[in-house]
């Protein structure tokens, strides 16, 4: 295959993908993300992800890292980049008065391209989700000898189409910042379904559009030939924001959950809540790895101030006194390889781990089901989330150019551990598969 194939291949594929994306959202069934903005995306490369998604440190000529900007600059004036991620969930729930349920979800994880501009400067372009949402329950009630169900569901999310830029004005100093759009909508409903007679829905929708600043710096200091240690520092900027509600009153005839094409038999529009005041937080992140022609370790940490942003109240019916807690992540990680010059395949794959802790951004509305009057006390809960992540980074050589891509192959357990009792436990059992494709584009051959 000639290098125009090889190229015109790879931007169908990343079209394609990129309309998939816009088209479906990110698979979710937890009712967590009901609250606030849904449950935050952490989209990092494959390979950090099996590291338990460390990436501010990471500076490599041959893999994307759009987590800390100023690592563009890596990469050398002839290579091409390209790199998209899928993965597979089941996602495991359990509260006291309930048996475990399952829930299976599948996601494209993001897709990314990183090229040469000039000498010391590199660019990156791609498209990430950054929250999703996606939740469905509810319960019986019974009113003089009357049955009647109710329902509460979301979905939507929220994604961010990037365009970076990084430049190594001094060797082993680097500075980068990325320019994104994000976008999206989400939806909120509850439904009422009577014992007899048409469904009442009550459906909000809230629709986002803005952008998005952030910057970054990469300091390295070569301890020797084959060792360095490098530090990364991530700032963003608090996102003062508007946004558009749309609530409306619907009846159908059946449940339009199950029956998703039917259209209501009535629809009760109510006045357009525009340019309400949303905030996305300042968010600090530095991280250190440490390097040698067989080893990587790293460790990061993140830190993002939720507490006291605005956000519509009508939306969740919390105070902004309690909505949001500030939020932090610590992630550890490493990579090894016995050999990267091995002829022999088996040393030459990566072998790769670490662990995360974090807590959640947002508190919950917690129902008390012992009240005597149906569980009508309510408290605020929240939830910290622990993490193990382990992979293997499988190479396969481009013999026409030399160069070195990678497949790589993660496992995740993640646990959402409540702190205040009648919460759902959420286990979280995840594989990755990451494409990581290197190519010559920008070699000016001196033959045809």
């Amino acid at each position: 295959m000639n290098i125009r194939k090889k190229r015109f291949s790879l931007l169908i594929a990343f079209l394609s993908i990129t309309a998939v994306i816009i088209a479906q959202q990110v698979g979710s069934n937890s009712p967590y993300s009901r609250y606030g903005y849904g449950l935050l995306m952490n989209p990092v490369p494959g390979t950090s992800e099996a590291m338990g998604g460390i990436s501010y440190g990471l500076r490599r000529s041959q893999q994307v890292n759009w987590t800390n900007p100023a690592s563009y600059s890596k990469l050398d004036t002839l290579t091409f980049i390209f790199d998209y991620g899928v993965s597979a969930h089941l996602a495991r729930m359990k509260d006291e008065e309930n048996d475990p349920r399952n829930f299976y979800n599948g996601n494209l994880d993001y897709v990314a391209m990183q090229f040469p501009l000039f000498k010391n400067v590199g660019g990156s372009i791609g498209l990430l989700p950054h929250t999703k949402m996606g939740y469905n329950f509810g319960d019986k009630h019974s009113v003089s000898n009357t049955q009647s169900e109710e329902h509460y569901r979301g979905s939507g999310g929220l994604n961010r189409i990037y365009g970076g830029i990084a430049w190594e004005p001094l060797k082993y100093i680097s500075i980068g910042a990325n320019l994104s759009y994000l976008f999206g909508n989400f939806s909120h409903s509850s439904l009422i379904i009577p014992g007899s007679g048409l469904l009442g829905e009550k459906k909000t929708t809230y629709l986002f559009r803005e952008l998005k600043y952030d910057f970054g710096l990469q300091a390295t200091y070569p301890v020797d030939k084959t060792r360095s240690i490098t530090l990364g520092v991530v700032y963003s900027p608090r996102l003062n924001a508007s946004a558009d509600v749309n609530p409306s009153e619907m009846l159908y005839g059946s449940d339009p959950y199950t029956s998703p094409s039917l259209p209501p038999s009535q629809i009760f529009k109510t006045d357009t809540l525009r340019n309400l005041s949303f905030q996305l937080p300042q968010t600090m992140g530095v991280g250190i790895t440490y390097s040698t022609s067989r080893l990587l370790i790293g460790l990061d940490g993140t830190y993002q101030l939720w507490k006291n942003l605005d956000y519509p109240a009508q939306l969740d019916h919390l105070s902004q006194e309690n909505r949001f807690n500030n939020a932090y992540r610590i992630s550890a990680g490493m990579e090894y390889v016995i050999d990267p010059m091995s002829q022999n395949f088996f040393h030459r794959v990566r072998l790769r781990g670490g662990l995360s802790y974090s807590n959640s951004y947002t508190n919950f509305s917690v129902n008390d089901p012992n009240d005597p009057v149906n569980g009508s006390a309510k408290y605020i809960g929240t939830f910290n989330e622990y993490g193990i992540n382990v992979g293997v980074g499988l190479p396969f050589r481009d013999y026409m150019s030399g160069h070195l891509s990678m497949v790589n192959i993660g496992f995740g357990y993640t646990r959402q551990q409540p702190n205040t009792d009648h919460m759902i436990r959420q286990d979280m059992f995840k594989i990755s598969i990451n494409m990581n494709i290197n190519e010559f584009w920008f070699f000016k051959r001196q033959f045809n």
